[in-house]
């Protein structure tokens, strides 16, 4: 999902059946062989790691993450620097997980769904992502 600072979603992906990762997913819609992000501020988790490789962008933000726990290094930590620039991202990347809340409000997303027809949870996805943009632009 893509969403705006003013918390509009403006692109939602295909819904994907079992355990897939999202960047994986992400990479299948949007190539990497194009400049689709150069003109355009990004903040992402840390679940994009290898978005920095792939894409150019007019600026990437994505959170440090912790290092790993080892011999040489029992007790990984990130510095207050890193700690204060994760949380500098957090309130920006919370507009993303306020619009993802808000389209839980309808139950069809959250309740098993059952429907067998094809692209049936494509549709009512979108129909609800319409819907949350719609509502936005009435306030």
């Amino acid at each position: 999902m893509i969403a705006s600072l003013r918390r509009q979603l403006l692109f939602l992906g295909h819904t994907v059946w079992g355990s897939q990762h999202d960047y994986g997913l992400f990479k299948t819609e949007f190539s990497p062989q194009l400049a689709w992000f150069a003109k355009f501020k990004i903040w992402i988790d840390l679940g994009y790691l290898g978005f920095a490789d792939d894409y150019t962008t007019l600026e990437l933000h994505i959170p440090h993450k912790k290092p790993r726990k080892s011999k040489a290094n029992p007790n990984p930590s990130l510095s207050d620097e890193q700690k204060a620039h994760n949380r500098s991202i957090s309130h920006t990347r919370i507009v993303v997980e306020h619009v993802l809340a808000s389209l839980k409000h309808w139950a069809i997303l959250t309740a098993k769904f059952r429907n067998h027809r094809a692209n049936m949870e494509d549709t009512i996805i979108w129909a609800a992502a319409g819907l949350h943009n719609f509502l936005l632009n009435l306030a």
